[in-house]
């Protein structure tokens, strides 16, 4: 049996594919989100009054244990979510390049495709822009959508889901962060983690943030190439 069998045989009954936005539309070797990673280290030291090496391990506490940094600002120091996510995303994003072969894929994939990120609606089309995607996916799903609750929680899947009438049984999920794909698991979702690759690191980075738990229960599949995993699916529905 080939790789696309393999691979068909696995989504073959997919109707909805729900992709996370940063560092899995784009790579994350283009460093993007170490733009936003900056600025929000700033917003930390602005809001606490933190030395910078304080406030960004303040920063990484809250990623880590709240979802986002914003969640944790909102609930221990009551931060105005529409200011942080002004400030955090006034960024360059010339580093995202327009990927052709990447949308004419996922058009080409059978079924619904979505957007469901824990960026704002303004960062969604910024970077979906460059891309050259912006009129591409059926539903977008952003962190104001989901009333600020972010992934990992699951009442922003079951948000997510309840808005677009989405089966998660036919239903698959691509995210670079695996904590992100354990509730899709348990829905019932098929989950992709789209990884950095193993020589990808990066000062900004923890190294838990880039964890590649491909031999975990709820990750069904692992790639590093996105279009590569896509094209055999996309192949496949036009047999």
């Amino acid at each position: 049996m080939g790789v696309i069998d393999k691979l068909a045989n696995g989504l073959e009954h997919i109707e909805a594919w729900v992709f996370d936005l940063d560092n899995t539309l784009y790579p994350r070797t283009c460093d993007l989100f170490a733009q936003v990673d900056t600025l929000i280290t700033q917003y930390m030291m602005n809001v606490t009054g933190m030395e910078k090496i304080a406030a960004r391990r303040l920063q990484k506490d809250y990623y880590r244990d709240h979802g986002t940094t914003l969640n944790g600002l909102m609930l221990h120091h009551d931060v105005d979510p529409d200011h942080y996510l002004d400030s955090v995303h006034d960024i360059d994003y010339s580093p995202v390049q327009a990927h052709p072969e990447l949308v004419e894929t996922i058009t080409s994939l059978p079924g619904k495709k979505y957007i469901f990120t824990n960026a704002d609606m303004g960062h969604t089309k910024s970077v979906l822009t460059r891309l050259g995607a912006w009129t591409l996916f059926d539903g977008m799903f952003d962190i104001r959508a989901s009333g600020l609750i972010p992934k990992p929680e699951q009442p922003a899947y079951d948000r997510f889901l309840k808005e677009h009438s989405i089966n998660p049984k036919n239903a698959a999920m691509f995210d670079d962060l695996e904590k992100n794909l354990k509730v899709p698991h348990l829905l019932g979702m098929s989950t992709i983690q789209v990884i950095a690759g193993e020589d990808f690191c990066h000062s900004q980075v923890e190294s838990w943030e880039l964890d590649q738990k491909g031999n975990e229960d709820h990750i069904h599949h692992t790639t590093d190439d996105l279009v590569d995993f896509l094209k055999p699916l996309k192949l496949n529905s036009q047999i």
